[in-house]
């Protein structure tokens, strides 16, 4: 371990000309670098239609749009216009395909109140909304999120506090109504392929059910109920059958800790016709498929609608690393032994099916582990075929309803994310040309590269790095290191999929124009390096093993001749915000400064969140080891300066923790510099916040490393 020491940041540092670092590089601001579009939410129309449909988030103001054949150009079909903070989300189109229905609003938090980062006196909501394809004034269905529309398109349920609605699409006048009056809490709803029957998880804590609803007879049946938690029923194409994950009860352990193995998961169909289940639960199914003991035996799932997929040719598709790394697999629905689809070192990330159920198509890190590229392979088996290459990133693919095309999300290390269709041989079309701002700065972006350095341990960790244009032999700038949240993430040679990340790498970028070298981590406990990097021993509440990589981040950039060693700060949001913390905390002589975002400072306050269950006076031993794997264990030795960003209505970290670790912070004569958000959530909801936020990181770095 490094002793920290007092660090003192000379005057001169702060008082230095923007040209004396800057050197070459293009001028730009924080918002521009921000103002592109972000697409998300892409989804395919059914049938024959070909269209598909997005949200672009432009600046905070969120759209829905929709392209179609044969030109695909796409148009929005909503038209808000303000920075309101209201997140649309759960697209879903109508078996006719001349309509939209999405979710506008976020979710409650515990104590049921919507997100509301404007304060708006009278009040927001959570509603599902329905509109034509066409555009036109789209129509508030009711209160809930989660919709799926019905196979015969006469109605969508929707959840709403728990329980499962639905509502008329047909009928404007209907109000919505509540068919099940049940214990527990609804989750997934999946309709039958007649529509006939509703199934959905019943949710009751420690355990959890599949349960049927029959919409002609009201009457609610069980599947298989057990001890366990069921989960992502999967309808058979003839309605007859459903398949569904099973959770052995009490394998989920404690969050942020490490589980490389448990009691297998498993794969049970059940056979409605058979009695799968009656009111006073009676059994009706059996197990088609276990999880081997060892790696792969706990659960690992994927970003798809469905986490099994009922496929042609009566196979079910899943995610499992038997190998150590995410993977798909099949397995004949009646049972058998499980093929392997996607062979190699690499993860499988974003799944969708194809129309027919024959193939699937995928994101993945295969034959370039820093980026993500498009694959389709067949359910049956057979070598997967490379839909896209190069040194672009592309994600999120579905195929469109016709089988013509794939649409797909693509962005690279100065391109920003942007809806693309592949149709056949020809070249990836643009669903959205013109989109990107003419003041977005593209050409004044650096391309990030892909370095490998040391951790405190000696374990190898991936990184990109910001290199700023212009630096002079002989010269040193100040450095800046990034981490990420999550933690299961990993960042990327280009800009990301995710919205926060997006703005993330927009914000390494501006440091990196305006002089910074910049180390963005990925650190022990993210994402594909497959299972023992993720599943990191003594990772996190168990002794913050991610503790060497941020040392060996400073370390590797005070060895490098373009960096002062004197000026080196950090920077992270969340579980990155946890990281900032620890480095500040703990080796306040190598770090000169940080901006910590709604970060992780006391984990046994955190896990607290996940698992309300938790009790520290009665699980002593764990808490004692979440403590001392805590930044708040460590403030006495704490110098360095830190500015603190939180929104007080997170619900993903408590803001309790800021307001803890500011408490502990002020005595003992550390700068703490803070900038609040009320009533905004931990992924702030507005452009404007998100731009005042880095501006306030960007000065503070500026202000304590010199720029």
């Amino acid at each position: 371990m490094i002793k920290p020491t007092r660090q003192c940041v000379l005057l001169a540092l702060a008082l230095l000309a923007p040209a004396a670092l800057a050197g070459q590089q293009a001028s730009f601001t924080i918002d521009q670098a921000m103002s592109p579009p972000f697409p998300d939410e892409l989804v395919a129309a059914p049938g024959r239609s070909g269209a598909v449909a997005w949200v672009f988030n432009a600046r905070g103001a969120r759209n829905v749009w929709v392209a179609a054949p044969p030109d695909y150009r796409g148009k929005a079909v909503t038209t808000y216009a303000d920075d309101d903070g209201q997140e649309l989300a759960d697209l879903r189109w109508t078996p006719d395909a001349r309509a939209i229905v999405y979710v506008r609003g976020g979710g409650p938090n515990p104590k049921g109140e919507y997100p509301n980062p404007h304060s708006l006196v009278t009040g927001v909501e959570q509603a599902v909304w329905v509109v034509a394809a066409s555009g036109g004034a789209p129509r508030r269905v009711g209160e809930g999120h989660s919709p799926a529309v019905s196979p015969t398109g006469d109605r969508v349920a929707f959840l709403r506090h728990g329980q499962v609605w639905w509502a008329s699409l047909g009928d404007t006048a209907a109000q919505p109504e509540q068919p099940i009056h049940a214990r527990g809490a609804a989750r997934s709803i999946r309709w039958s392929p007649d529509g006939a029957r509703l199934a959905f998880v019943s949710d009751r804590g420690d355990h959890s059910f599949i349960a049927v609803y029959d919409v002609a007879t009201k009457a609610l049946r069980f599947l298989d109920p057990s001890v366990d938690s069921d989960a992502e029923p999967a309808w058979s194409p003839d309605g007859k059958r459903v398949a569904f994950l099973r959770i052995p009860a009490g394998a989920d352990g404690l969050p942020f800790t490490p589980q490389r193995a448990g009691q297998p998961w498993s794969i049970r169909v059940a056979d409605l016709a058979s009695g799968g289940g009656g009111a006073g639960g009676a059994g009706g199914g059996r197990q088609v498929w276990t999880a081997d003991t060892g790696r792969g035996s706990v659960f690992r799932e994927i970003v798809a609608p469905n986490q099994i997929q009922w496929s042609a040719g009566e196979r079910i598709v899943f995610p499992w690393e038997k190998d150590g790394w995410t993977h798909l697999y099949s397995v004949p629905a009646d049972g058998g032994r499980a093929t392997l689809l996607t062979p190699g070192a690499f993860e499988v990330e974003h799944v969708a099916a194809s129309p027919d159920g024959a193939t699937v198509v995928y994101s993945s890190n295969q034959d370039d582990i820093e980026r993500r590229h498009i694959w389709k392979v067949a359910v049956a088996g057979g070598a997967a075929a490379a839909l896209t290459r190069g040194t672009d990133l592309e994600w999120t693919p579905v195929v469109t309803g016709d089988g013509r095309g794939v649409a797909f999300i693509r962005a690279g290390t100065r391109t920003p994310p942007h809806p693309m269709v592949l149709l056949g041989s020809e070249p990836p079309r643009d669903l959205a040309p013109g989109a990107i701002p003419a003041a977005f700065p593209e050409a004044a972006l650096v391309d990030p590269q892909p370095v490998l350095f040391p951790a405190a341990d000696g374990m190898t960790i991936h990184a990109q790095l910001f290199l700023p244009r212009g630096v002079k032999p002989g010269e040193r700038r100040p450095a800046v290191v990034f981490f990420h949240g999550g933690s299961r993430r990993q960042m990327l040679l280009g800009w990301h999929y995710f919205y926060y990340y997006r703005n993330a790498y927009a914000l390494n970028q501006y440091l990196a124009s305006r002089g910074y070298v910049v180390l963005s981590v990925n650190y022990r406990s993210g994402i594909a390096y497959g299972m023992e990097f993720r599943e990191a021993l003594h990772y996190g509440a168990q002794g913050a093993s991610e503790f060497n990589d941020v040392l060996g981040a400073g370390l590797y950039l005070r060895g490098r001749p373009d960096v002062d060693p004197r000026r080196i700060g950090l920077w992270g949001g969340s579980y990155g915000g946890f990281l900032t913390a620890l480095g500040l905390a703990r080796a306040s002589d190598l770090f000169a400064a940080g901006v910590d975002l709604h970060g992780v400072h006391d984990w046994n306050i955190e896990i607290q969140n996940w698992v309300p269950s938790y009790d520290p006076i009665k699980q002593a031993d764990a808490a004692k080891l979440a403590y001392e794997s805590s930044p708040i264990a460590y403030v006495k030795d704490w110098r360095s300066p830190v500015l603190l960003i939180h929104g007080d209505d997170d619900r993903n970290v408590q803001f309790s923790q800021t307001v803890q670790l500011t408490a502990a912070l002020r005595p003992q004569g550390v700068d703490v510099e803070q900038l609040i958000f009320p009533d905004d959530i931990h992924d702030f909801l507005t452009h404007t916040h998100w731009v005042a936020a880095y501006e306030a990181a960007a000065d503070f770095f500026r202000r304590r490393l010199g720029r």
